[in-house]
């Protein structure tokens, strides 16, 4: 074993902990992924990446995998809850391409995870390996496993979500925030909404409850997602499922499309929508947190992916070290030279994900609705003036990329491989 190469050990391997482990191994550290569950199963629906997360996997080589499984949607209309007649189209697809210099894309959670996966070049994943406790310790930190084993690492990065073990450790009194709203969940097939263009984002706005659709799986499914006010606190966990029948019965008077949409299915996934406030620190020694974990974001902008992958990148760069052509430096085994880093990667991380995820409370498709007095979607010309607004909320969030801005923060001449 090479005792100059600098060993991770990531918690979780989700979205966020594969995303760091392709940077990571590629910079040339020696990668671990530590994940509770057994196997990899199917879990989750749809998402969605926008370009400020498909330009860096695209900068991986990973576009042409993308382009084969997800969907970029030429444009984003909004619905009649009612009446099912179109209030707006707002075109996307090229005209965002060109906006903003990469893709938006509707990807099923499972196809991103997978193509993930697969270049994780180099990283061992362990499976059925669930951390009880972690430790600061002089020459590295300490992991504990459920089944009484140990571990130890330079560094430890919580990849593991919302309920993250090692936030825990870091933050212990920082607890979940319920937003007062579920998200029912699920997949299918296209010809499921027979009259509606299936390509396209769509959103329905109705008197309390918003239902989206995107498309997924190269436009053969449609994964859908309806926001519903919730007195039941329920888990927040992609495993959650639910029968469908409180479902159908909330939209029985809605248009035939969206009824349509649930005739044949036995269960749905559904779970509490939460985040936590801002964390004063991510990290503690060679401890560090990266995406939900650190900064969970409420789904009305669709950046819980693209924001983990950003922070893979900023994480990896600032890991990487002296420019020796080898990747890890030596001296950044070193305690205080871990802990440098991980400071470094917060001082340019927390400002943006801060932004981001208040920003998430509140916006996105919520500031629609079916009402027509004040800034409602119940007319065509409200309808179009809120969803204007909406994409100009997030639009600074598109544009934004993290590789211009480690190059403006870097101090040496170092580019590092996570931005290459």
């Amino acid at each position: 074993m090479d005792q100059h190469v600098l060993s991770v050990a990531i918690v979780g391997a989700g979205i966020g902990g594969m995303a760091a482990a392709i940077p990571l191994s590629r910079a040339g550290c020696r990668v671990t992924v530590y994940e509770q569950a057994k196997e990899f199963r199917e879990t989750g629906a749809g998402l969605h990446l926008g370009p400020n997360g498909s330009r860096l996997l695209r900068g991986w080589g990973l576009g042409d995998a993308l382009e084969g499984v997800a969907v970029r949607p030429p444009a984003m209309e909004v619905r009649h809850w009612k009446e099912g007649r179109t209030l707006v189209r707002r075109p996307m697809g090229q005209d965002w391409d060109e906006r903003y210099g990469a893709p938006y894309y509707t990807v099923h959670r499972a196809d991103l995870h997978r193509i993930l996966a697969e270049h994780v070049d180099g990283a061992l994943i362990r499976l059925d390996s669930r951390i009880t406790s972690l430790e600061n310790e002089p020459d590295g930190a300490r992991l504990h496993f459920a089944d009484g084993t140990t571990a130890t690492a330079d560094v430890v990065i919580g990849a593991d979500g919302i309920n993250s073990v090692v936030r825990r450790y870091l933050a212990p009194a920082n607890h979940v925030v319920y937003s007062g709203n579920s998200a029912f969940r699920g997949v299918a097939p296209a010809d499921a909404l027979p009259t509606v263009p299936v390509d396209c984002l769509l959103v329905w706005p109705g008197p309390e409850v918003k239902l989206l659709c995107c498309p997924v799986r190269s436009g053969r499914e449609v994964a859908f997602v309806a926001v519903v006010p919730d007195p039941v606190r329920r888990p927040a966990s992609w495993s959650a499922r639910a029968a469908v029948g409180p479902l159908v019965d909330m939209f029985a008077n809605w248009n035939s499309d969206v009824v349509g949409l649930f005739d044949g299915m036995a269960d749905v996934g559904c779970w509490a929508l939460v985040d936590h406030e801002p964390l004063e620190r991510w990290s503690s020694g060679r401890i560090t947190l990266l995406g939900d974990a650190a900064h969970p974001v409420l789904p009305h902008h669709g950046q819980g992916a693209s924001q983990a992958i950003e922070d893979a990148v900023a994480l990896a760069h600032c890991l990487a070290g002296p420019a020796d052509g080898t990747g890890t430096g030596p001296s950044l085994r070193d305690g205080p030279a871990v802990a440098a880093a991980l400071r470094r990667y917060e001082e340019i991380r927390r400002p943006h994900t801060y932004s981001v995820q208040t920003g998430s409370r509140g916006s996105g498709t919520l500031r629609l609705s079916s009402e027509p007095q004040g800034a409602g979607a119940g007319q065509t010309g409200q309808a179009g003036d809120v969803l204007g607004g909406m994409i100009e909320d997030v639009s600074w969030i598109h544009a934004y990329d993290v590789t211009e801005v480690l190059r403006g923060a870097t101090t040496t001449t170092e580019v590092s491989a996570a931005c290459s």
